[in-house]
């Protein structure tokens, strides 16, 4: 398997692909606001989708979304905050968790976990 930034990149890849197939418009990928980041930025429904990509290797010690912590969860409110300010959007924002693990024959499986957290879990 691809060292460690090399699967995140294609995991990110893979990401996009899923939510392009399932209607989604990507309006930016990897998104930056200071020290915080957001991996894919989508519309759909007339909902701005702000979407953290995550990505094992195995889910013998956790499960990908386990990773997304509340730590990070605030970087991620942070980071959409802004850019909701920045680009002038009014639309609802909706936090989703894509997950990406090999099963048993290493063919990668994608996970989609809409609304996976609200802003206010960051407190």
């Amino acid at each position: 398997m691809a060292n460690h930034n090399d699967f995140g990149i294609l995991a990110e890849g893979l990401a996009v692909e899923y939510l392009e197939r399932n209607g989604y418009k990507i309006l930016i990928r990897n998104f930056r606001f200071k020290h915080n980041e957001i991996d894919i930025i989508a519309e759909n429904d007339n909902l701005i989708i702000i979407v953290e990509v995550k990505a094992r290797s195995t889910d013998a010690f956790m499960l990908p979304q386990e990773a997304v912590t509340k730590t990070k969860i605030k970087s991620i409110v942070s980071a959409a905050n802004h850019y909701l300010e920045e680009f002038n959007k009014d639309q609802e924002a909706r936090f989703d968790i894509i997950s990406v693990l090999p099963d048993d024959n290493k063919n990668l499986i994608i996970d989609h976990i809409k609304d996976a957290f609200q802003a206010f879990d960051a407190n």
